[in-house]
């Protein structure tokens, strides 16, 4: 770790997590996280007023402790990176709101980031600088994507994505059939490691030689466990807890593998990284690691507290866009819910208007203020 390297904060509101990490470089010196899932679990799934209000009360105390872990002050800060999208737009406009806050208080730059493309970046905090391009495929509650990451800061192309309910959601949807509470993931993945994979034949979405090669879909499979166990109920008969939930998880896991293996084969990419809190799967982990082995490709998933939502991954990404002098936010940053993973950041206006311009100078399309920041 250098002494020059950029020290960066990251803010990370998108959901239920108030995430507040600091880096410097692609070492990682603080990752303070407040949640609020125990209050959403008896809702049995995240209530947006709620998680928004528990940001509001923890995003100071949060910040403060981040601070004290890394043994640094708010002045030494090179720069403040926050997660301006995709995500609850309530809980987002937190995380800025007091992104944009700092910024203007301390004079430091600030950078709104993508979500998505933070959750790639992460993984430099534990296996060092991303190879380019990386191939990376992210599963979590809202999404599951493939992404292909030639410059992590400018650069980044969806080649699939989920087209219903993403991994992280049908996981959530399952253990509450089940009754096992929320958030589903977790429990299923324990329960799993005493059942029998193969006991059920659950359908696998999106495998068929006509399919799209690299999109997702997990409707149908929810559909068929949610039947399945219906069946047996109304038949008087006990359902295999352990044995459903290894058949259903060995599914999801077998389609996001065999599909990313597929994908980087196809664009001669050797490797693979894979995150989102889903990343933090035992089964989706080593049947990754089994047929990225018989493939030839080096796999790269950081640690299971990396994978979920974390401020740590802001900041990592925020640190990159300062090492790579990309051009800052400005005050008028503002949340936005459906920010396309093809913008790994927000730039500033006065960036937007030269864009627009060049733009409008060869007759494609305009870019202003008003639609970015909208």
């Amino acid at each position: 770790m250098a002494a020059d390297e950029p020290l960066v904060l990251g803010i990370e509101t998108s959901c239920d997590e108030t995430g507040v990490g600091i880096v410097r470089g692609t070492t990682l010196l603080a990752d303070a996280v407040a949640s609020s899932v125990d209050t959403h679990a008896r809702f049995g799934g995240v209530v947006p007023e709620i998680a928004s209000r528990a940001h509001l009360e923890a995003m100071v105390p949060t910040i403060e402790r981040a601070l004290k872990e890394a043994g640094v002050s708010a002045r030494d800060l090179d720069g403040i990176a926050v997660t301006s999208g995709p995500g609850l737009a309530g809980a987002l406009l937190v995380g800025v709101s007091a992104a944009k806050a700092y910024a203007y208080a301390l004079g430091k730059p600030l950078y709104g980031v993508n979500h998505l493309a933070s959750h790639i970046c992460v993984d430099q905090l534990e296996h060092g600088p991303l190879p380019e391009p990386t191939m990376a495929l992210l599963v979590s509650g809202g999404h599951s994507s493939l992404l292909l990451a030639p410059d992590i800061t400018a650069d980044v192309r969806p080649l699939g994505a989920t087209i219903d309910d993403a991994a992280g959601e049908a996981f959530d949807k399952i253990a509450r059939v089940l009754d096992l509470g929320f958030p589903g993931g977790p429990v299923i993945d324990r329960l799993a490691r005493e059942g029998d994979p193969k006991a059920i034949a659950f359908p696998r979405g999106l495998t068929g030689p006509r399919d799209a090669p690299y999109d997702f879909s997990f409707s149908g499979l929810k559909t068929s466990v949610a039947r399945w166990i219906e069946a047996k109920r109304a038949a008087g008969e006990e359902v295999p807890v352990r044995d459903v939930a290894a058949s259903f998880q060995e599914a999801v896991v077998d389609v996001l593998t065999r599909k990313a293996v597929r994908a980087c084969k196809d664009e001669g990419v050797d490797h693979l990284m894979i995150g989102g809190g889903v990343a933090a799967n035992s089964r989706l982990r080593a049947l990754a690691q089994e047929r990225c082995e018989r493939a030839g490709i080096r796999l790269r998933v950081p640690r299971p507290k990396l994978c979920t939502d974390n401020g740590a991954m802001v900041a990592a990404l925020g640190a990159e866009m300062v090492a790579r002098n990309r051009l800052p936010s400005d005050l008028e940053l503002s949340a936005d819910s459906s920010l396309p993973v093809t913008e790994p950041h927000v730039p500033g206006a006065a960036h937007a208007h030269a864009h627009s311009r060049a733009h409008d100078h060869d007759h494609v399309h305009e870019i202003s203020k008003d639609n970015l920041y909208s």
